[in-house]
């Protein structure tokens, strides 16, 4: 019986019986139960589907523009009638959306071809967050983390806290937008969230940046990291540090 159940893990004490009964080892079902909980062989029950675990190294701070990007999903209607969903896409330092990509569907291949797109606008990040939604644990997107040598962190199940960057973002996105206009066509959404995007990235001042913009905290980065790779994470001095930490937090 253990040597049954050791080969067959998923399998339960009947199954287990039948199995014996192939090798001419014939008994009584009750016993075959008995035995079966005296050598504790139960199958322990799973919870939930089987997710992507990513990059198992800590996750990287965000102290300079490319370094962690975030993503998630956002969804819509056309009125009272069909869905849409759009993809949101930031830099997690310095606050920029990258992205904002609406479609009736976006598969996982889909957000794959986009990455390669923002990649070759922005250059490749250092890592990725994400949750768990199937479109980030497909094989198109563990296929491109890898083929990209990019860093995927998947956040755990219930715990959208570990990625509040996009969350706060999409509590912006909601409230500012989604929540105010009503959309006509697909098109239509486009055009309204390609409009909002400009105005988050470069009109609407940031409490999180000392009310600068994204874009100006990302040309603020930028002169601060100068030509000396890295410079932003290895300075030695306090007041630069300091600078540093309130733009990245």
């Amino acid at each position: 019986m253990k040597a049954v159940a050791a080969k067959r893990r998923r399998f339960g004490y009947r199954r287990i019986g039948v199995m014996l009964e192939r090798k001419g080892m014939i008994m009584n079902h009750k016993k075959l139960y008995r035995l079966y909980t005296d050598e504790k062989l139960g199958v322990r029950r799973r919870r939930g589907r089987k997710r992507a675990r990513g990059s198992r190294t800590p996750m990287p701070d965000a102290l300079r523009p490319g370094e962690r990007w975030s993503l998630d999903f956002l969804s819509d209607t056309f009125g009272t009638s069909r869905r849409f969903r759009i993809l949101a896409v930031n830099d997690d330092c310095c606050r920029e959306n990258l992205c904002l990509m609406a479609d009736t569907s976006i598969s996982g291949a889909r957000v794959a071809r986009e990455l390669d797109a923002l990649v070759r606008v922005y250059g490749k990040p250092g890592s990725i967050v994400s949750d768990n939604g199937t479109e980030f644990t497909s094989r198109a997107i563990l296929k491109w983390a890898n083929d990209n040598n990019v860093g995927w962190h998947y956040i755990d199940p219930g715990k959208p806290q570990q990625n509040a960057f996009i969350e706060s973002f999409n509590g912006s996105l909601r409230d500012e937008l989604l929540n105010e206009e009503m959309f006509d066509s697909l098109d239509d959404a486009r055009r309204k969230l390609a409009l909002w995007r400009y105005d988050y990235n470069n009109v609407r001042p940031h409490s999180s940046l000392e009310n600068q913009t994204p874009a100006e905290a990302r040309r603020t980065l930028e002169q601060f990291e100068g030509s000396a790779p890295g410079a932003l994470a290895q300075t030695d001095d306090e007041e630069y540090e300091n600078q540093t930490r309130r733009l990245s937090l």
